[in-house]
């Protein structure tokens, strides 16, 4: 089968590779209809890369047919529609009886000290083969797949694997009151779900930042307000300025650990990326720096007593926080890997209206074949031809 497979930094490639298999009895074989490119796909395409190994495939964004279920696994047959949750749960664990999915016990990678394995994502996460390919093994079956209606878009369902519950799991960890105000920091893919969603839930206000036009365009377009930061010298300031004063109730980081302005990060990442994949592997567990502008804007942003909500990934372990400012503020912080399957019960009658309520097929601004993946990866990680999410078609 063809699939996208890592290379090197900066570099992926559509290859053949052997077509999946049954391996266990709780496998199920998927043929991929659409697979998106994620925001942290980018930090494979550049921080992570000596977690990788070339030929590595990528994605962890999938949704396509049943091909084929090990003999443990009833609730799913060939020819049903799936969605694949990006995190492999087993369902039955300890971990997973309290709905904690990202740190399932079955397929913790306990040899790197993380939580459930993942698709597509790098040794630190178990090396299992991801989704932007033509057909996936999926592990867990039993448990993960999400069964969808036959009829519909994909992308009325496709966000269910990943993005759309993330957000969804942010704005339940920020816990903005009824009718208070929410900033959104990053209106990338998650950041604009997040915000669509605080207002579904009942926020009264909703501010979003960023600094792209397009993203900035489209938040508008739903009805949030937006913070272009290219224009302010002081981000916190002004939400604080902007919001009685005080500053938000809560305040979600969708951006992660490659935010603009953190030039000290920024060089950090650069030097880490020119070391041997061994010491490069060791200084980024031990001495890994994440570029913090982001992080530190929302926790000085949030009013006294509110809550920092964070979605966007980090990766160090040396990261300066501000400690007595947020022990100070009362400030509370919420963050974590996704429990994707402990929210899609909640979000999948919402897919099924004709209203949309969060505009999930007002997202989408690429479809390209798999055969264009790398072209792509570029044009999504330097934000060119307008480029906010990319679906995949194998």
């Amino acid at each position: 089968m063809k699939a996208l497979t890592w290379q090197g930094k900066r570099d992926v490639r559509v290859e053949e590779v052997p077509d999946p298999r049954i391996e266990a009895p709780t496998d199920a074989i998927v043929k991929i209809t659409s697979t998106a490119i994620c925001g942290s796909d980018l930090h494979l395409y550049e921080v992570l890369g000596p977690y990788l190994k070339p030929g590595d495939v990528l994605g962890h964004e999938p949704m396509g047919i049943v091909e084929e279920v090990g003999s443990e696994v009833t609730g799913l047959k060939p020819g049903d529609r799936v969605v694949v949750p990006f995190n492999i749960a087993c369902g039955r664990c300890w971990m997973c009886e309290r709905q904690l999915y990202a740190q399932c016990e079955t397929t913790q990678v306990t040899s790197e000290g993380k939580g459930a394995a993942l698709f597509g994502y790098t040794s630190l996460y178990g090396s299992v083969p991801g989704g932007q390919a033509e057909y996936l093994r999926v592990p867990q079956a039993q448990f993960g797949p999400i069964k969808v209606p036959e009829t519909g878009a994909d992308e009325r369902y496709l966000y269910l694997s990943d993005i759309l519950p993330t957000a969804w799991q942010a704005v339940k960890y920020a816990d903005t009151p009824p009718g208070g105000t929410l900033a959104v920091f990053g209106l990338g893919p998650v950041g604009q779900f997040c915000a669509r969603i605080g207002r579904h839930l009942g926020a009264g206000r909703v501010i979003g930042l960023d600094l792209v036009p397009e993203r900035l365009e489209l938040a508008r377009r739903h009805g949030i307000e937006v913070l272009d930061v290219r224009e302010l010298s002081d981000v916190a300031g002004a939400l604080i300025d902007l919001v009685d004063g005080r500053g938000p109730d809560a305040v979600i980081d969708a951006v992660g650990m490659e935010a603009h302005g953190s030039p000290v990060g920024k060089l950090a990442h650069a030097a880490v990326g020119l070391l041997p994949d061994k010491v490069a592997r060791t200084m980024t567990d031990r001495a890994g720096m994440d570029r913090l502008s982001v992080l530190h804007a929302a926790v000085k942003g949030v009013r006294r007593g509110g809550t920092v909500s964070v979605s966007g990934v980090y990766g160090g372990e040396a990261d300066p926080m501000p400690l007595m400012e947020m022990f100070d503020r009362g400030v509370q912080l919420r963050m974590g890997q996704c429990h994707v399957r402990r929210w899609t019960d909640e979000i999948l009658p919402l897919l099924a209206r004709d209203d949309d309520p969060l505009g999930v097929e007002d997202l989408r601004t690429h479809r390209v074949p798999l055969s264009r993946a790398p072209q792509a990866y570029e044009m999504f990680q330097k934000k060119e031809d307008g480029c906010i999410k990319v679906v995949l078609e194998p």
